[in-house]
């Protein structure tokens, strides 16, 4: 296995493809993981922690939208959840070009 932190700080700032395209931020990532998960050293715990940090925030954008009609809470989820997906990404980029774990909170192990 080769180390290629470039690509490791590329997958988790490709999250923002979202921003975008709509959907590229989940396909985009999960194309890299699935591709280069065997020949990457690390790919495959920055790739499971991508996914998982995506999918997670998809559930608590589908937990905010009936909310949104009890006192508008949803609408303050749906900002929150907003800036996770700008911010988290920078974040963890800079911390996998530091060699650091990435660290994505409120993130459920769905892949394991």
């Amino acid at each position: 296995m080769k180390e290629d932190k470039q690509l490791l700080v590329l997958t988790h700032l490709s999250q923002l493809l979202d921003f975008v395209t709509g959907i590229g931020g989940f396909i985009v990532p999960l194309v890299l993981w699935i591709t280069k998960k065997d020949e990457i050293h690390g790919m495959d715990e920055n790739g499971k922690a991508i996914l998982n940090f995506r999918i997670s925030m998809f559930i608590y954008i589908l937990i905010c939208i009936p909310l949104i009609l009890l006192l508008g809470l949803g609408i303050l989820g749906l900002i929150a959840i907003g800036f996770s997906y700008l911010i988290f990404p920078i974040m963890n980029a800079i911390k996998v070009s530091n060699n650091e774990e990435p660290n994505y909170p409120f993130s459920m192990k769905i892949i394991k």
